[in-house]
């Protein structure tokens, strides 16, 4: 399950490079990526990415699916779980409660108008949220992963 380092660094320099991630950390910590791709294909994409990067793959919820059995309408949303336990155990032994918010949690969804976004919080308002302030490079590090992660589906501008 190693990671390997120029692509973690590219995709750090990325995410630096990145408007999207950086506007939405600001406020409530939800980075949403519009998708190219309709929501099947975006879910293959991420979780092939995801395979490839030797990053551990724990889950696919498909909250549509759950919603139709309990008799309620809900538009197309698979929650994708997924991680590094060396770099996600980071956050949990600075503090525990950070195990709320790892692993890794992106949503993949498609609104009325029939478009498709990967939305995931933001890693260091994560930090912030936890009061974490000795990971900086950690969530950094994170922050890169899934910015790469989440490039492979990423609607050009």
């Amino acid at each position: 399950m190693k990671l390997q380092t120029p692509l973690l660094f590219g995709a750090l320099a990325a995410l630096l490079a990145s408007p999207v991630a950086l506007a939405a950390g600001e406020s409530d910590g939800i980075i949403k990526v519009r998708s190219a791709y309709p929501i099947d294909e975006t879910i293959t994409r991420i979780k092939a990415d995801i395979r490839q990067k030797g990053i551990l793959f724990f889950s696919e919820v498909d909250q549509a699916q759950l919603a139709a059995s309990a008799g309620i309408k809900l538009h197309p949303s698979t929650l994708l779980t997924f991680g590094n336990p060396p770099l996600g155990v980071q956050f949990i032994t600075a503090k525990p409660e950070a195990g709320l918010d790892w692993p890794v949690r992106l949503l993949v969804q498609q609104d009325a108008k029939g478009d498709v976004y990967a939305v995931y919080t933001d890693f260091r308002w994560i930090a912030r949220r936890h009061g974490i302030t000795d990971r900086d490079p950690q969530f950094g590090m994170a922050s890169a992963v899934v910015d790469s992660i989440t490039s492979t589906i990423r609607q050009p501008d």
